[in-house]
């Protein structure tokens, strides 16, 4: 009798275990594109505020993803700083959430039919990123028609001459228009990616995200 009550123990512990374990993994994804030339900072920012996000039991239902515009996982930045990818955008899939960065020399990516599918399959993605030049891709893939949005601070322009059907908009480090989210780049990445982090959580979060990286410190610098 002993024994058994012992056996009906360890099984009913087993069985409690599977869900457990099932409900702690990430449900809910987040990809950023990366490739050849990318600036750092586009990247390096939203990774910095969500990886330190998705560490918090607020966030933890959030995986991150690095997807190359390439064939290949090796990817190295504008600066040279070498990263690789887990998927690329020819067996990604789809994301709830997808950041785009950009480069000095758009034109090859602007000109990769596949990539702007890419972007164009996640029109209705939970939320939808951009920094710095990045905004071209999405207006490449129709995301932006009709949409406000900025890009680099110098570049407004010519994004307005290209794409005539953005809203473009010219003094302001981000935009946000619905789903969607286009920023300056650079440091700006950083407010960029908890703006984004507001609207997946709470400005409370975001905020607590913030602190914990110390990013709140940098109002008091300048």
């Amino acid at each position: 009798m002993k024994l058994n009550f012992i056996r009906i123990f360890f099984l009913s512990m087993s069985f409690l275990l599977i869900p457990l374990s099932h409900a702690q993994a990430a449900n809910k994804t987040i990809g950023i594109i990366v490739f050849d030339g990318f600036l750092t900072g586009d990247v390096t920012g939203p990774i910095e505020v969500l990886g330190a996000a998705k560490n918090q039991p607020e966030f933890k239902d959030y995986k991150i993803t690095l997807i190359s515009a390439h064939k290949k996982l090796k990817i190295k930045s504008e600066e040279g700083l070498p990263l690789l990818a887990e998927k690329t955008i020819y067996d990604a899939g789809k994301y709830d959430v997808l950041i785009v960065p950009s480069a000095y020399e758009m034109k090859p990516y602007l000109e990769n039919k596949q990539l702007i599918k890419f972007i164009k399959d996640h029109k209705n993605a939970t939320a939808i990123a951009s920094n710095c030049s990045g905004a071209y891709l999405l207006a490449e893939a129709n995301i932006l028609d009709g949409k406000k949005a900025t890009t680099w601070a110098g570049g407004e322009k010519d994004l307005q001459k290209n794409y005539p059907q953005v809203k473009v908009q010219t003094n302001i480090n981000y935009v946000v228009d619905g789903n969607i989210i286009t920023s300056n780049g650079g440091p700006v990445s950083y407010q960029a990616a908890l703006k984004l982090l507001e609207m997946l959580s709470s400005k409370a979060f975001a905020e607590k995200i913030s602190s914990s990286i110390q990013f709140d410190r940098i109002s008091k610098t300048y």
